[in-house]
């Protein structure tokens, strides 16, 4: 028995050591990445408010008041007026901010919009970044625009990430003449100059013949942009995923897989695809910005989002085309567009912290 003494002890110390997976390293050095995890908190922060805007006691993005056109910065409080209803002149009820300034609410927002009316009533902050040519609140229309921008960069990502994975995927494991194919189609596909064929598909879909047609299927402009932007954008990410599947297809848990019998799918998106997740992840954060940039840009020149909704491109077109040589209304222009340039460079310094945090030749 005294001879097992030395391995108990061995034994006692072994329990006391705690492992740390890959994920709880990963957020342990992100954490220490300062930049990073700062812009981290940022975008949260801008996702919270993006989603709680119907509930922030802002004025309502669509309403207009011709009596404050143009005005700045207003610090002081401003309350909804009551609005008398037709046949009864002894009652009194606000404005409904549903129906005149958030338009088609989803239940979400339709409850986020009740609960401010019951906790806030009819009191909201002033124009704290100014109005517009039609007088409505342009820091209200920020944070409602910014649900339009993020969720664009957001679903096109994600559209282009689901093509670029699977194809790279299927490419890279299947290999051979298979492989070869599949990568001179991108080839192909690379020098197709993609920014004017967004452009001109854009166009020719928002003719009113494609137009009828497509809303008698469900789809309009927006949901035609989501799927073209992100089919743009898979090309790189194919590639990159289709060198990580070579150099993990004739490792020993792939091998382990076939001798049990599992499908080459199976084999695919069970066991490759999860090993790619931290490459999936980093080319999300490097890729939303250049989906909004894109966003913004076709806002810009009229082929984005429609009125009356409201994204960071359309606010900054707006902004611009309010500017004359007279009156110079720089909060116009200015609030949007640090909005779309600190959320960018955000998501570049996230990408960043990311690709060395999941970078397992950076752990000590």
């Amino acid at each position: 028995m005294d001879d097992l003494a030395p391995y108990k002890n061995i034994l006692a110390e072994a329990k006391q050591i705690h492992g740390v997976s890959l994920r709880q390293d990963a957020w342990r050095r992100l954490k220490k990445n300062r930049v990073a995890f700062s812009a981290l908190v940022f975008l949260g922060t801008v996702a919270m408010l993006s989603f709680l805007t119907p509930f922030l006691p802002l004025q309502a993005p669509r309403q207009v008041d011709t009596s404050r056109q143009m005005l700045a910065s207003q610090c002081s409080p401003l309350f909804y007026e009551t609005l008398k209803l037709p046949g009864d002149p002894g009652t009194e009820k606000l404005r409904d901010p549903l129906e005149e300034g958030f338009g088609q609410l989803g239940p979400v927002s339709g409850f986020l919009l009740q609960a401010r009316v019951k906790i806030f009533g009819r009191w909201s902050l002033n124009s704290l970044c100014g109005t517009d040519k039609l007088g409505r609140d342009v820091l209200s229309r920020i944070f409602w625009g910014s649900r339009f921008s993020l969720v664009v960069g957001l679903v096109a990502t994600m559209v282009s990430l689901v093509i670029g994975v699977t194809y790279g995927a299927v490419s890279g494991y299947c290999g051979g003449r298979i492989d070869n194919l599949m990568m001179r189609g991108v080839d192909v596909l690379y020098p197709i100059p993609f920014f004017f064929l967004v452009i001109f598909l854009i166009t020719v879909l928002d003719a009113k013949e494609f137009r009828t047609a497509l809303a008698a299927w469900g789809f309009n402009r927006i949901t035609v942009f989501f799927f073209v932007v992100g089919a743009i954008y898979w090309l790189t990410m194919a590639r990159v995923v289709r060198g990580q599947v070579i150099s993990l297809k004739n490792e020993q848990f792939v091998e382990a897989a076939r001798v049990v019998g599992a499908s080459p799918a199976r084999i695919i998106f069970y066991h490759l695809v999860p090993n790619l997740m931290s490459i999936a992840v980093i080319y999300l954060t490097l890729t939303i910005p250049n989906v909004m940039l894109f966003e913004a840009f076709l806002s810009f020149i009229g082929l984005g989002v429609e009125p009356p909704d409201v994204s960071w491109g359309m606010l900054t077109r707006d902004g611009l085309d309010a500017i004359t040589p007279v009156n110079i209304d720089w909060w116009l222009v200015v609030y949007p567009s640090m909005a779309l340039a600190m959320t960018l460079f955000a998501l570049n310094f996230l990408g960043d912290g990311l690709r060395d945090a999941l970078d397992p030749k950076q752990r000590r």
